[in-house]
């Protein structure tokens, strides 16, 4: 039976070592094991090159002029603490070893090593590097996951979505989800992601509306330490995070004009630049956009790149507002109330006929979002099912003439109410609804973002 070596992604490594013979070993060597080196003379010029440029191991000779090995790990750990760092010494002293890794070194070789030993060190660097990737990707998707719906319906509508998502979730495809806000864009990007060969890889979603100009891109790409005021240490971008997987850019219209050439560059080299780096890095990502916006409109009007257009417009997928599948309400609201509540009886519905009749006859502005926060308002007030129309909420604007108004309004509710409102008769415009209701457009975003946060926490 024969054993297969996992292949892993290539190494940034930067070597220092004052012996001109290993230099050139190494500068040989390591590129023929795929890795990409810089090899420095003496431990000054290893910090230098750390200043310019981010790398996943450091391998240094113990003893050099200048600085010996245990200062540069010890610089190393204060400038990039996610680098590993690895002392190589020509005297066997167990007493140097463990001041090395007392320093935070991931190991410790003697001199004359092997290559094959260098390849299994840094095999077991790749491992440990994307085992943190893995991580941080469960980290960020652990934050989104609670309270996630499911793609659910069975509308023409919704079919014919499935059957887009079926036939281009295969692929390495960019896809451009369209629809109004509160449709369920993100749930369409899942799903691409959940039925493609990287379903086993991250999932990486983030808002390009939602965090300010001067941000976006650190978050996308990383950055370095010092960079930027504010960037006290190193941070992995949002694209290294999906590495293998899927990033999910919703909300893309609102990408400034600058990033949109820095996300093109990306699309179409396949390498990122952390802030503050020199040197670029390979990334393996599929993108998958969304937008409530025309983004042809928006060429027209020069607050979209064409060119960025036409790149993530490979394969578009047009999702339905709720009004347009109604349909799919009463299997929709049953699956929110099961979310909010728990499982119904069985064979028993949540809802009354009357109730369910009023939620097929709302126009639904806020699209599913707005359908959750009824239902979850609706459980509240509802002790025993089934829901009837008096349990919804007064923003829903219903009435019972029996039994006149059911109680106060809150401010949230009627904020809600009136964005929701806006953002109907602008056809989901943020922009035109945030200027009608006298607003930023961030601050719109926080509006709509904090409500969402409070049906997930609830």
């Amino acid at each position: 039976m024969t054993n297969k070596t996992k292949q892993h992604e290539p190494l940034k490594i930067l070597f220092a070592d004052d012996e001109p013979s290993l230099q050139e070993t190494m500068s040989l060597e390591l590129p023929r094991m795929g890795h990409e080196v810089t090899v420095c003379p003496d431990g000054l010029t290893a910090i230098a090159a750390l200043e310019r440029n981010t790398y996943d191991c450091v391998l240094v000779d113990l003893d050099m002029p200048g600085l010996n090995g245990i200062e540069v790990i010890t610089k190393t750990k204060e400038m990039a603490p996610e680098t590993e760092t690895v002392v190589l010494t020509g005297k066997s002293s167990f007493d140097t070893a463990i001041a090395a890794l007392r320093q935070g070194a991931f190991d410790y070789l003697t001199k004359p090593c092997k290559l094959a030993q260098l390849q299994t060190l840094f095999a077991r660097v790749a491992s440990k590097r994307e085992l943190s990737k893995k991580c941080a990707a469960l980290r960020h998707q652990l934050l989104r996951a609670q309270g996630q719906p499911e793609l659910i319906g069975e509308s023409a509508p919704m079919e014919a979505v499935r059957h887009l998502i079926s036939k281009v979730a295969p692929t390495n495809s960019t896809v451009l989800i369209l629809g109004e806000t509160g449709s369920g864009k993100e749930l369409v990007a899942q799903a691409v992601h959940d039925q493609s060969q990287r379903a086993e890889r991250p999932f990486v979603a983030i808002n390009c509306g939602a965090l300010p100009e001067t941000l976006i891109e650190s978050e996308l790409f990383g950055h370095r330490k010092g960079a930027f005021t504010g960037a006290d240490d190193h941070r992995v971008g949002l694209f290294e995070v999906a590495s293998g997987g899927t990033l999910f850019l919703d909300e893309i219209g609102e990408l400034p004009k600058a990033m949109q050439a820095k996300l093109l560059r990306v699309l179409e080299s396949g390498e990122i630049r952390r802030v503050g780096d020199n040197e670029s890095l390979k990334v393996d990502v599929r993108v998958v956009c969304a937008t409530h916006r025309n983004l042809e409109q928006m060429v027209e009007s020069d607050e979209f790149r064409e060119d960025l257009m036409y790149r993530i417009n490979t394969f578009e997928i047009n999702l339905p507002s709720l009004r347009e599948r109604t349909s799919d309400i009463p299997a929709l609201a049953e699956h929110l109330c099961r979310r909010f509540r728990g499982p119904s009886v069985a064979g028993k519905s949540a809802f009354s006929d009357a109730a369910i009749e009023a939620l097929q006859s709302h126009s639904w502005p806020g699209n599913v979002r707005e359908l959750a926060n009824v239902i979850e308002h609706a459980t509240i007030v509802c002790d025993q099912p089934p829901i009837e129309p008096e349990h919804l909420p007064q923003r829903f604007g219903l009435r019972s003439a029996k039994l006149g108004p059911i109680g106060p309004v809150t401010l949230r509710e009627l904020e809600m109410h009136a964005i929701n409102e806006s953002l109907q008769r602008h056809n989901g415009n943020k922009p035109a609804a945030a200027e009608e209701l006298g607003v930023s457009l961030k601050t719109l975003y926080n509006k709509v973002n904090q409500a969402s946060e409070l049906e997930k926490s609830a």
